[in-house]
């Protein structure tokens, strides 16, 4: 029958009784699983790690401006790794910085979670948070 109708006869489902077989054009239906398969590779969202850098006696401004990129990466659905670094003397006051790790984590707590608590890194103390979803 196929070869009359000049397609492939193929088999769908060989472990049944009996096997249940179709007939249609193999290279039409591979083209079309391979461009359904690239379709949905397309729509998928890859989560990246955003970076945000500050020190400890950021000033009030600059502090309200990285937060609004934090809110904006974490709706874009993206993990935000919050960095605050410290120079010289500022390594004798690594509270100061806790504090605006702190002040940062509860502004966000609504649309975000705390994927891995401040912690120090050599210089620099990190806080990885990621979308609430």
């Amino acid at each position: 029958m196929a070869e009359e109708v000049g397609l492939d006869l193929v088999e769908i489902s060989p472990n049944n009784d009996p096997p249940i077989c179709k007939i249609l054009d193999l290279g039409k239906y591979k083209y079309q699983a391979q461009k359904k398969a690239a379709e949905q590779r397309k729509r998928q969202k890859t989560q990246e790690v955003k970076e945000i850098k500050m020190r400890p006696n950021i000033d009030v401004h600059d502090y309200e401006v990285k937060m609004r990129s934090v809110r904006k990466f974490l709706e874009d659905g993206d993990k935000v790794k919050l960095t605050m670094r410290f120079r010289g003397r500022e390594m004798a006051h690594q509270e100061l910085g806790l504090e605006v790790l702190m002040r940062a984590r509860d502004e966000i707590a609504e649309i975000s979670k705390v994927e891995a608590s401040p912690k120090m890194e050599g210089r620099q103390m990190m806080m990885v948070v990621a979308p609430a979803k």
